[in-house]
């Protein structure tokens, strides 16, 4: 498959690397569920999450190290994916600004330690 160029795709990624206690699994994916729904509703390409399966690696700097999971937990990697930078920008607002948000996704409530979530946004640059 022939790589397409970026410029031309513009695509945008939204991606989050979070540490999770196991016993939240379940919040946490009923959570996910709930934000995919949202994100996809206004307007979100791909929606992403995954728990962490294989992360005791040899070579580089494993998830765990990375998000300073602590004993009893793992990692979730997610992404969303966006057609644009500016198209991101725009379905956030739209998010923001629903009503459900205000109810499911109270920081008190999360089923992590908000502060330990990564997150940031990033223009492809290889698409295929």
């Amino acid at each position: 498959m022939k790589a397409k160029n970026t410029v031309e795709s513009g695509r945008y990624v939204d991606g989050f690397v979070i540490p999770v206690p196991k016993k939240n699994l379940a919040a946490y994916r009923k959570m996910a569920q709930f934000g995919a729904k949202i994100w996809m509703e206004h307007g979100a390409l791909e929606y992403r999450e995954c728990i962490g399966e294989d992360l005791n690696v040899k070579f580089g700097m494993p998830f765990t190290k990375l998000a300073r999971a602590k004993k009893g937990e793992t990692v979730i990697f997610s992404w969303i994916v966006y057609k644009s930078r500016a198209h991101r920008d725009k379905v956030n607002a739209k998010v923001m600004k629903d009503p459900r948000m205000g109810t499911e996704m109270d920081a008190k409530r999360m089923p992590f330690d908000i502060k330990k979530m990564a997150y940031g946004g990033f223009k492809i640059i290889v698409n295929c």
